[in-house]
């Protein structure tokens, strides 16, 4: 079956899925393989549970009139969401960047649709399947697209460009991150720049930080807006408070490295002509979730949750942020940073060095690599931290919990009361 073909059938109800746990009746089931799994052996269960069809690329798996067998799932899955997006001819977003791009997508969201019928990416279902399986999840009646790209390696973004086809983009920073997979700072900058010559080749448009001397660089040859520099914080203690238009806006985002994504938001909205009402009303009502830098209260201690993901930048503007917060009791709690490469040993030791530097109260580090630096008070699991915390509790702290998602650190929070 042709794209056209099959483009027909998803385009009469616009589901698509890719698990067997969430079937939606009438959906189309695409049986997609990973390394220790064969989707052509849910393809019987997704249409018992409701599927009107399965896409298959194992003829061992046919079933008479409700598979669809092709050469390669996850290549149809792809092309039928490029297909999809040039019939849809709305405006897409592009949004990529070693830090924040999530919370940055879920505000510039917030504030589009306060007037536009938005779609966006769901969490951060950011890769190769994650893109179009966004772009699929928009319908006939979307008017605006908003699509995160992530990657760890090279042409991955430019790839990604390929099936979403953005017409504006934004990178929201160059740092630290999948140093492994990108071979070291220089590499990340020219993978996620990957995005700038996308735009620059189709004559597409690009949001930069006219503070920011390497987006600068990369753009001076290419239709670029800078974001909006009238917008400044007024007050950060905890949670932002910006000067907006002689008008203050108080966000439930903390951390001043929000400031970026929330001119990124405002930027963005104002050039979709969203109304200042609007714009404000988006921001104010936008709260972070899934361990985001959220903010959670206890009865004895105040927690910054921010454990969705970390690398040395964002650890950094992290640490450095919580230093400004006043109190008079903070603790730290830091997980290891994963995907660093040769850079780890190093990397991890430096946020050690920062930590003393910057004097908290206590400063507790848990995992492998952090275990191996300088640090006084260091776990290897977060197991044994959990027993270190239930002999002796917490109490009346502010506490900043931070690492890699596969650390998993939000099991803390049962036992912090």
């Amino acid at each position: 079956m042709n794209i056209e073909a099959l483009y027909q059938i998803y385009s009469s109800n616009y589901l698509i899925t890719t698990d067997t746990r969430a079937i939606k009746r009438d959906s189309i089931f695409f049986s997609l393989q990973g390394d220790h799994f064969n989707g052509n052996k849910f393809a019987e269960k997704a249409i018992q549970k409701g599927a009107k069809y399965a896409v298959i690329d194992d003829i061992n798996y046919q079933i008479k009139g409700k598979t669809i067998l092709v050469n390669n799932v996850l290549e149809t899955l792809q092309k039928l969401a490029n297909y999809h997006r040039r019939q849809l001819n709305i405006p897409i977003l592009g949004i990529t960047g070693s830090n924040g791009k999530t919370t940055t997508k879920e505000l510039i969201h917030a504030v589009l649709k306060t007037q536009f019928n938005t779609g966006a990416t769901k969490g951060n279902l950011n890769n190769h399947i994650g893109v179009p399986l966004t772009l699929l999840s928009f319908t006939n009646e979307t008017e605006i697209g908003i699509v995160e790209m992530g990657a760890n390696h090279q042409k991955e973004i430019e790839f990604l460009c390929s099936i979403c086809e953005p017409d504006v983009g934004y990178i929201t920073n160059f740092g630290k991150a999948h140093l492994e997979g990108f071979g070291g700072i220089e590499g990340v900058i020219k993978g996620k720049s990957e995005l700038y010559t996308y735009l620059k080749s189709n004559n597409k448009i690009a949001f930069v930080d006219a503070n920011d001397a390497k987006q600068l660089e990369l753009t001076n040859t290419m239709e670029r807006i800078s974001l909006d520099s009238s917008i400044s914080i007024s007050s950060s203690q905890p949670y932002i408070s910006l000067n907006y238009k002689n008008q203050i806006i108080d966000t439930q985002l903390i951390g001043i490295y929000n400031l970026n994504n929330l001119k990124a938001a405002i930027s963005i909205g104002e050039y979709h002509k969203i109304s200042k009402k609007n714009i404000i009303t988006g921001i104010s009502n936008y709260k972070p979730t899934n361990n985001r830098s959220q903010v959670i209260e206890k009865k004895s201690n105040t927690i910054v949750m921010d454990a969705y993901n970390a690398n040395p930048s964002s650890t950094r503007l992290a640490l450095e942020n919580f230093n400004d917060i006043d109190h008079k009791n903070k603790i730290v709690i830091l997980g290891d940073m994963f995907e660093l490469g040769e850079d780890t040993e190093h990397e991890h030791q430096n946020i050690v060095n920062l930590c003393n530097r910057l004097g908290f109260n206590r400063c507790v580090f848990v995992g492998e690599h952090y275990s191996k630096t300088s640090a006084v008070e260091k776990y290897l699991t977060v197991a044994s931290l959990k027993e270190a915390m239930t002999a002796t509790p917490l109490e009346k702290s502010y506490i900043l919990i931070k690492g890699s998602r596969g650390m998993f650190l939000e099991q803390l929070l049962e036992y912090i009361n």
